[in-house]
């Protein structure tokens, strides 16, 4: 029989990670497609996609049968050697780019890739300051941390010198406004910019950002904003590094985030991607250019580790984009998020408590009305959080400090729409619920 206790009592041995407190309520034992079950029996909707990464939904048949094979043939390697896996991802992958982004490192997490970004760039500028923004993630590893600011700052002792935040420009709650009250982002970017430049020693080597700002509140950048930031890099010698951990492959409607804006994009010099490549599976990637490849090496560049161009993953990432090409997963993800979209925004027309709706595609965000009277943000986003899970969906508030009354929604780009209809059913009920008992 299996283990029905509580995952609070089933983890008593177990390092509590995330910062806020305990587990899940139930231990999971299996899920499928976008379906999650527990031990106990129930049912979930997972409106997560896992850890944002199961882009394909869970045990997705062709994943399963890639696993399967590619363990029984090659799973691991000494870090030197190559395998087709390999060789045929990096090409299967550059060529979804623009072609100036031609060479790849396979690695395992997105704070890995952007670890090894971030050391390709002071290697190739010979500078070490490091520009991100005020709410960013990027990870927990050491120059990611040092450029993560929305938390785990404080207690760890200092962080790696040269790290300056950029604000963040956010049109629902504007700190610059213009004439009609809406968020005024290149005089904002110009004084962040100032302030950067007033701080720096002379050695900015490049600025790390997410093109959606996803653990950060679901923000996305105003038209424009990011022409304006990489010629703000170019001015000052810097490199643009792109997080796309969260945004790229499909999710956000585009293939990668920062095609949106289309023969106006800005082409990273540098670009991170992780957990959708992997489909929930342990991939990520760093792509580059030839020049600045070519200049890391001659400077002796170093990033071994343990799991680098390991060929199992590699596999799972050549059936994750065959899949993504062959199903139009782009364009799923385009009109599944409009649908998702508009009965989101319905919910914001009905429902007092929410204070508004944004996002792209599969990516899209919900943030709870800031009242004291019904217990603040916080409270809020935990007792939806708490009805949904009743009702079988798994939501997920931004798990960061101030930040708890943001619902970050992102369903695997294979959900029904009938999945997303019923998620949008049992969200109803809990605003209903929540304002009711707030009231």
């Amino acid at each position: 029989m299996p283990d029905t206790s509580s995952a609070t009592e089933s983890g008593r041995h177990l390092i509590r990670y995330s910062g806020h407190g305990t587990f899940g309520p139930e231990l999971i034992d299996r899920a499928a497609g976008t379906l999650l079950y527990t031990e106990s029996g129930r049912e979930l909707l997972d409106f997560t996609s896992g850890q944002m990464s199961a882009i394909l939904g869970h045990s997705h048949p062709e994943i399963v049968a890639t696993v399967a094979a590619q363990v029984a043939r090659l799973d691991h390697l000494y870090s030197g050697f190559l395998s087709r896996p390999v060789v045929e991802l990096a090409e299967r992958l550059t060529s979804t780019l623009p072609a100036d982004l031609d060479k790849v490192l396979l690695l395992s997490t997105g704070a890995e890739a952007n670890e090894a970004a971030v050391r390709l760039a002071k290697l190739v500028t010979g500078k070490h300051e490091i520009v991100s923004f005020a709410r960013s993630w990027h990870g927990m590893t050491q120059a990611a941390a040092g450029a993560t600011y929305s938390a785990g700052r404080k207690g760890y002792g200092p962080a790696a010198p040269g790290n300056f935040a950029l604000p963040v420009p956010h049109r629902f709650r504007p700190d610059i406004l213009d004439a009609e009250g809406e968020l005024e982002w290149r005089r904002q970017l110009d004084i962040g910019f100032d302030l950067i430049d007033a701080q720096s020693v002379g050695s900015l080597a490049a600025c790390l950002i997410e093109p959606i700002l996803s653990s950060g509140g679901v923000i996305d950048l105003p038209p424009g904003y990011l022409a304006a930031l990489a010629q703000k890099c170019r001015e000052r010698g810097m490199l643009l590094i792109l997080d796309e951990a969260q945004t790229g492959l499909c999710r956000t409607g585009d293939w990668y985030a920062f095609e949106h804006e289309g023969p106006d994009r800005v082409v990273p010099d540098i670009l991170t991607l992780s957990k959708t490549l992997g489909a929930g599976l342990p991939l990520s990637a760093v792509v580059t250019t030839t020049p600045i490849e070519r200049q890391a090496h001659e400077r002796g560049f170093l990033f071994f580790t343990t799991h680098v161009n390991d060929p199992l993953p590699a596999a799972v990432g050549l059936t994750v984009l065959e899949v993504l090409a062959r199903d139009r997963l782009d364009g799923r993800a385009r009109t599944l998020g409009a649908r998702l979209r508009r009965g989101l925004d319905e919910l914001h027309r009905r429902h007092h408590i929410v204070a508004d709706v944004r996002g792209r595609g599969l990516l899209l965000g919900l943030e709870l009305l800031d009242d004291d009277a019904a217990g603040g943000a916080d409270a809020l986003g935990a007792a939806v959080t708490a009805r949904c899970y009743e009702l079988g969906l798994h939501m997920n508030i931004v798990q960061l400090p101030g930040m708890g009354g943001i619902f970050r929604i992102a369903p695997p780009l294979t959900a029904t729409e009938d999945e997303i209809d019923r998620a949008l059913a049992i969200l109803d009920d809990a605003l209903a619920t929540v304002a009711q008992s707030a009231a």
